[in-house]
């Protein structure tokens, strides 16, 4: 048959290249028994595929049935393709044929194969190879002659090499493949489209059908269309009623358009003094580091204050004088003069310290001090955070609002470290 006769028999609308060749092959493989898998995002019309290949076939007068099988349960899927025998589990009043028995000599249509469960592959590869299949309960191998076309909004290769999807099911079913172009993929037919759903609309709803401006037909044709032909008829019929002016600008046609980003970031949950259930582990992990990397922000900010503080510089100095003392400063700076080029630094007094001192350059104080602190992005710093906390609260008679002033940050900010390194005042 013609593709032009399958597309007016059949309503499809579009002349995209890759459109006409999807057709194509389907008018070509429909007057065969070769198992067909269709391949394309969801809402591109792969079910109107199947039943152009069965209604161009030699089993046009058969049965067709068309089944979802991600709608069905796992643990019934087997009973509805294959049936099963009186008594064979719970519930099971009566024997029951499946699809596969009483679509004989028809085509099946399996939407979304890629739910199967990996059980209910391998019965359906033997189905494909020898006609046979065994009903649940029973021992008597029956045989059927069905022709199967699958369809998969996921990638099957994909699935295959994660273990969740049989490799000889895969190339058994993919004896001649179908790939319907996404919408986003045929912008040529996005408008086409488009006018045919509003005068159908029109005619049903017995209005005047709604006219596009230039401006708008662009930004129809440049949004990506996530949910394909499907969401375009949605939006087309939304429009056709919810539109008082039937000459439809960009602004108008954009508050019908939904937000669309192909971000697939994990969104964080804000704790608005409710207690949020974190439902995978990739989401807990986004949530520790950013929490880390705002501590560690925190934490430079106020060693830098404390340095650019004047009333601060002699617990600076207390604070280097303790750290010099400590073995693990001694080690480093050990291994740090060793490997330090010559340098020549200008003292700093207390009087000229500058504020741009950058945190992980050296710092100086003072003509008697020789060494130098290395600040560096380390955990580490926390317990000296906490001992600089402490001592401003003994300086200041634990009174936090002066504490907090001496130490350069916001009341707060105080209590939170308080709560944070557990202080008693």
């Amino acid at each position: 048959m013609d593709i032009q006769n399958i597309k007016n028999r059949f309503g499809i609308i579009g002349n995209s290249p890759a459109l006409n060749y999807a057709l194509e092959v389907a008018a070509q493989v429909a007057n065969t028994d070769l198992t067909v898998l269709i391949s394309g995002e969801s809402g591109v019309g792969k079910e109107v595929f199947s039943q152009i290949i069965h209604s161009l076939s030699s089993r046009k007068h058969n049965p067709f049935i068309a089944v979802n099988c991600g709608a069905i349960p796992e643990g019934t899927i087997d009973s509805e393709l294959f049936g099963h025998e009186k008594g064979s589990f719970t519930g099971a009043a009566d024997a029951r044929k499946g699809y596969f028995e009483t679509v004989n000599g028809g085509t099946i249509f399996l939407d979304e194969i890629g739910e199967l469960p990996l059980g209910t592959q391998a019965r359906l590869l033997r189905v494909l190879e020898s006609g046979e299949f065994i009903r649940v309960g029973s021992s008597k191998v029956q045989k059927t002659d069905v022709r199967v076309i699958a369809a998969s909004n996921k990638d099957l290769l994909q699935l295959v090499q994660t273990g969740k999807f049989r490799e000889d099911l895969y190339y058994r079913l993919s004896t001649v493949p179908i790939r319907v172009p996404a919408l986003h993929d045929r912008p040529e037919d996005i408008h086409l489209l488009f006018r045919k759903f509003a005068a159908d609309f029109a005619n049903k709803y017995r209005t005047a059908p709604v006219q596009l401006d230039e401006e708008a037909k662009n930004l129809l044709i440049n949004y990506p269309w996530p949910g394909n032909v499907r969401e375009l008829k949605n939006i087309a019929e939304q429009i056709s009623v919810l539109s008082q002016d039937k000459q439809i600008s960009s602004t108008t046609l954009n508050r019908f358009l939904q937000p669309y980003s192909n971000n697939r970031m994990p969104v964080l949950a804000h704790t608005n003094g409710t207690t949020h259930d974190f439902s995978n582990e990739r989401e807990i992990l986004y949530k520790l580091f950013f929490d880390m990397k705002k501590d560690v922000t925190e934490l430079k900010r106020m060693f830098l204050e404390v340095l650019q503080n004047p009333n601060m510089v002699a617990q600076s100095q207390a604070f280097i004088n303790e750290l010099k003392e400590s073995d693990s400063y001694r080690m480093k700076s050990h291994e740090a003069l060793q490997s330090a080029q010559p340098v020549s630094v200008s003292p700093i007094t207390i009087g000229s310290i500058q504020p741009a001192v950058q945190a992980s350059q050296p710092v100086i104080i003072n003509n008697d001090i020789q060494d130098h602190v290395e600040v560096e992005e380390s955990l580490n710093i926390m317990d000296k955070e906490k001992e600089l906390i402490i001592k401003a609260l003994k300086k200041h008679k634990s009174k936090r609002k002066d504490a907090a002033l001496d130490l350069g940050i916001s009341e707060r900010t105080l209590y939170r470290k308080l709560k944070e390194y557990d202080i008693e005042e």
